[in-house]
């Protein structure tokens, strides 16, 4: 379907905001034409980094809604995410991922805030904790801390991704117009390339790491096992780069993980380098010209490579 001529927006203003990304920028907020439905709990007004993060937080948990799922915010980027048997569980795993840069960050359930998970919590310095609902137990202990915001997020998870609409950006070399990234895995491009084959495990950690690249930015590649991110790189100019910054923080814990890319892997040096991190499985999207001697170099030191024939670059 193609565009239209015209494309007219009207917008009505909510309210203004305190300041914009930074304190000498002016900012306010608009009604859009779908807006999820959410209260604000406790805690001053949300501000429009807490938006921005807010936003990006929720499309993340919205991936997993039918689980118990936590993602960690900081600067808009993805720092920890997990799913896990309750939502402390989640919540624990997502939080070990990186624990410096969950501070004055935001954290987003796709289930009930438990109250372990509040206890925690109120440990540490948070920004917003947005989820469906919160034990009262939970409520009322994070309540008392004045510096957090509360959001409950009445839309049902399951139904936030039809809320998510084109992304518009106005630049001065015209106004950007594009459809909202809906990509999702398909039987028909998600193939097993290699000699060597996933285990079933492999193949659930691949899809789960492959749906938190498509949130990090680009170049992004995230290292995963047992439904839990070892770790996020991204916003690389190389995927090398990003590889090896993935490797190198994961450590020891990238043993028979899942390495995904956001992108095409475009040549052999960052299979090697998935080796020498002793790499199970690598899911990404193929495409590159150089993707027959990518495979044979995977074959070669037996690991297990998918190609999705989805490329998910986000800036």
């Amino acid at each position: 379907m193609s565009y239209p001529d015209e494309k007219n927006i009207t917008l009505s203003l909510l309210k203004e905001l305190v300041h914009g990304e930074n304190t000498h920028q002016r900012a306010a907020v608009y009604q859009s034409h779908k807006m999820v439905d959410y209260e604000l709990l406790s805690g001053e007004a949300l501000t429009y980094n807490d938006i921005l993060n807010l936003s990006a937080s929720v499309n993340i948990v919205s991936e997993f809604y039918d689980v118990n799922a936590v993602a960690f915010v900081k600067r808009g980027k993805p720092c920890g995410v997990a799913l896990g048997r309750t939502s402390y569980d989640a919540y624990t795993k997502a939080f070990d991922c990186d624990p410096i840069s969950s501070f004055y960050g935001v954290i987003a359930f796709s289930s009930v805030v438990d109250f372990d998970s509040a206890k925690h919590i109120d440990s540490m310095s948070v920004s917003v904790v947005v989820a469906p609902d919160f034990e009262p137990q939970a409520l009322e202990l994070l309540k008392n801390n004045q510096e957090l915001k509360l959001v409950k997020l009445i839309t049902p998870l399951k139904d936030y991704k039809n809320f998510i609409d084109e992304e518009i950006k106005i630049t001065p070399f015209g106004t950007l117009v594009q459809d909202a990234n809906r990509s999702e895995l398909s039987k028909d491009t998600f193939k097993v390339v290699t000699t060597q084959k996933p285990t079933p495990e492999q193949i659930e950690d691949a899809i789960f790491a492959w749906k938190v690249a498509k949130h990090a930015k680009s170049n992004a590649v995230v290292i995963a096992k047992d439904f839990k991110t070892l770790a996020i790189a991204q916003g690389q100019t190389t995927s090398l780069a990003a590889v090896d910054w993935a490797l190198n923080y994961a450590c020891d814990g990238s043993k028979n993980a899942v390495l995904a890319s956001d992108d095409v892997i475009p040549a052999e040096d960052s299979i090697h380098a998935a080796v020498l991190g002793r790499i199970g499985l690598i899911i990404q999207s193929g495409g590159s010209i150089k993707d027959d001697n990518i495979i044979q170099t995977a074959n070669k030191y037996n690991i297990a490579m998918i190609m999705t024939g989805i490329k998910n670059n986000k800036n």
